[in-house]
């Protein structure tokens, strides 16, 4: 939770035309695995939030919980408690969970089944393809709703190889990595392309993970579930289509896990498949051992900053920081002890004044800060 009582840095997009939605999080909403639902409730351009579904924190408001601002999304002890507080059955039912396996449990299915039962079409964003599972088609075919499963990757005879035309891509490109997964690579990228929006930068984020295409990202692609040998080209592929599509005077890509990660692999083919000239780094300094691998300490900014840039030809531009089990005091000081100690600006995209951000994209590309404003064009 955050400790600043400044606006948020997410602002609300009009409900008008998106189909409303319920988030499921039992047990894990401002956790690590519920990151997805964390995502939705700070940003959704696809979806309006009506509610999210956590047992344990029922009754109070999800900003609240997530960031310590109230944003009018209440957490809601079930399903029948979620439809009942806004008068309809909604549109959709979302999981917001993310467990390492990603996979789901039998108390997990029992929920979605009812949800379904209930005419709420399912959007989940596990490993586990639910209209793969007979169960499932089977409830889905009967209570006339849909099932996306936003993992599933396209037929391989269509999936895309490394070929270089990220060559061709002119604008910078900026990746936004991480010393950890769930660490919050997602939400920095997310308030760095609207900042930069805001301020006249025809900025356009590509989406790696399940979270920001839920979210509404434009272009992207799930890369976690891509066979290995398309992981770069997938990306090469995206990064191409928004350059040649939205015109952008830069791209901003959403990491994924760590170079250094025992597990999560992706930041390879973040790196090789962006090829960007420059990163900035998400870093946790409350965070001692990696999320879910306990006998793996965290890695150093320092020592991560040196791998990322010996692994490619970039630079670390700057460094951001999840303020998770720290006080305001304690996030001050890391900010300032980091910048002495890395020589690169260094913020918490949540808690600080998002110019910090900007400081950071525009000492490393000078040509964006003299972008037209909005209003100029």
């Amino acid at each position: 939770m955050s400790n600043s009582t400044e606006p948020t840095p997410f602002s609300r997009v009009p409900t008008d035309d998106r189909p409303t939605a319920i988030v499921y999080c039992e047990a894990n909403f401002g956790e690590i695995d519920g990151k997805t639902a964390n995502g939705l409730v700070r940003h959704s351009e696809r979806y309006e939030i009506l509610s999210v579904i956590d047992s344990k924190l029922g009754g109070q408001d999800a900003g609240a919980v997530l960031d310590g601002r109230s944003n009018g999304i209440p957490i809601c002890s079930d399903l029948d408690d979620a439809i009942s507080i806004v008068g309809k059955v909604p549109d959709l039912f979302i999981v917001g969970v993310a467990p390492t396996s990603g996979l789901m449990s039998l108390d997990e299915r029992a929920v979605l089944l009812e949800a379904m039962s209930r005419g709420l079409s399912i959007i989940n964003g596990l490993h586990e393809f639910l209209n793969d599972d007979p169960e499932f088609a089977a409830a889905a075919a009967i209570h006339s709703v849909e099932i996306t499963d936003v993992r599933r990757p396209r037929a391989k005879t269509e999936l895309r190889m490394f070929d270089g035309s990220i060559l061709n891509v002119t604008c910078p490109r900026i990746a936004v990595l991480g010393t950890d997964g769930a660490i919050g690579k997602r939400t920095t990228a997310t308030i760095l392309t609207r900042t930069l929006v805001e301020h006249g930068v025809r900025a356009v984020l590509v989406g790696t993970g399940q979270t920001s295409l839920i979210q509404g990202a434009r272009f992207g692609v799930p890369l976690d579930a891509v066979p290995a040998q398309f992981v770069s080209g997938e990306l090469e592929g995206e990064i191409v289509d928004a350059f040649e599509t939205a015109n952008p005077d830069v791209i901003i890509v959403e990491g994924q896990g760590a170079l250094s990660h025992p597990t999560y692999l992706s930041s390879t083919a973040v790196l090789r498949g962006s090829r960007p000239q420059a990163v900035i780094l998400q870093h946790a300094p409350a965070r001692r051992f990696i999320s879910d691998f306990p006998a793996f300490p965290m890695p150093t900014p320092a020592s991560e900053i040196n791998l990322i840039e010996t692994f490619a030809e970039t630079n670390v531009i700057g460094l951001t920081l999840n303020h998770e089990n720290m006080t305001d005091s304690e996030l001050t000081a890391a900010i300032t002890m980091y910048e002495l100690e890395l020589d690169i600006p260094v913020t918490d995209a949540i808690t600080r004044p998002t110019e910090r951000l900007l400081d950071m994209v525009f000492a490393a590309f000078p040509d964006l800060e003299q972008k037209p404003s909005i209003a100029a064009r």
